[in-house]
């Protein structure tokens, strides 16, 4: 057997699709807020669950391109209820104006899917100045989830069902510095490397959620905080490595997903009933799997919360 179709415990494997690991499974009545949906598997994930009946909001950084997707899913599935508005997640002042109108909106939050990101970009800073990619894979994450916080809360209380915030992280996480965050460094160009820096965000969404998950068992909170490795994934992710991404689309496509593949792991974890009262955890092609000790290091995780509140306020 070909050891990438190798089912695990959710009956879901490394080759299964998005469609796959929801086939069968009613999302309607729900809304969900996808971040970077208008490209790679974000733009999967919102086809996949709008496919579901799940109530779609793409939230995105090209309105015209997240407008093209838009228009892609409505052709295939004319009866697709999707949204389309702008976010920025390297500026505060963007996040705050989404979450401002999407609350103004009144519509109900079920499901938050944490999925855009850059991946080791030369040294750069955010409109807010701090390091790009932890500002864009964390904490424009973290100030948008915080502010979308009350509404996942009283959707959860009043419809009685469970909300779901889903961190798009990576394997990369194991390649963050070896101090894990660089809290005193975050914005230090002298010793930036782009690996060591992605592995701090990737680190940082999981310690995120479960943070997250932690606060809301205390508090008695029917939502739930998961994280995920979506997989090596063809994206365009690699426009930085211009060599590694001619090797990744060429040899790659031997061992690395596809997007529908790509997008399986973030459905699963949004929409599958396996997935109920399971917080705090961190997934790996739709099965439970083991992050770095780092990423289980729950000082680490409060320190990061306490900061990223500074940095957010």
């Amino acid at each position: 057997m070909w050891p990438f179709s190798r089912k695990g415990a959710s009956g879901f494997s490394w080759s299964s699709t998005a469609e796959e690991v929801t086939e069968g499974l009613d999302g309607g009545g729900l809304t969900a807020v996808v971040t970077g949906a208008s490209s790679g598997i974000g733009a999967e994930t919102a086809r996949v669950l709008a496919l579901r009946g799940v109530r779609v909001v793409m939230a995105v950084r090209n309105l015209s391109s997240g407008a093209t997707v838009k228009d892609s899913i409505l052709k295939e599935i004319p009866s697709a209820k999707v949204d389309v508005m702008e976010l920025d997640l390297t500026s505060m002042a963007s996040v705050r104006k989404f979450a401002s109108e999407f609350n103004s909106l009144n519509l109900p939050l079920n499901i938050l899917i944490n999925n855009a990101g850059v991946m080791a970009t030369p040294f750069s800073l955010s409109q807010d100045g701090i390091e790009l990619q932890f500002a864009t894979n964390h904490v424009g994450h973290f100030l948008l989830t915080n502010l979308l916080l009350d509404n996942m809360k009283n959707t959860s209380r009043t419809s009685r069902i469970e909300g779901r915030i889903v961190n798009v992280s990576s394997e990369g996480h194991k390649f963050a510095y070896s101090e894990g965050i660089r809290f005193d460094k975050i914005n230090d160009q002298s010793g930036y490397n782009s690996i060591g820096a992605y592995g701090q965000s990737k680190l940082a969404n999981i310690l995120h959620a479960n943070e997250l998950a932690k606060c809301f068992k205390e508090e008695k909170v029917e939502i739930i905080a998961n994280s995920l490795h979506p997989g090596s994934i063809i994206t365009n992710l690699l426009r930085y490595h211009s060599f590694i991404d001619v090797i990744a689309r060429t040899l790659g496509k031997l061992v690395l997903k596809n997007v529908q593949q790509g997008a399986a792991t973030t459905c699963y974890v949004a929409l599958h009933p396996q997935v109920k009262e399971v917080s705090g955890r961190y997934f790996c092609d739709s099965n439970l799997a083991e992050p770095s000790l780092k990423a289980k290091d729950v000082d680490l995780a409060k320190k990061l919360w306490d900061f990223s509140v500074d940095l957010v306020n």
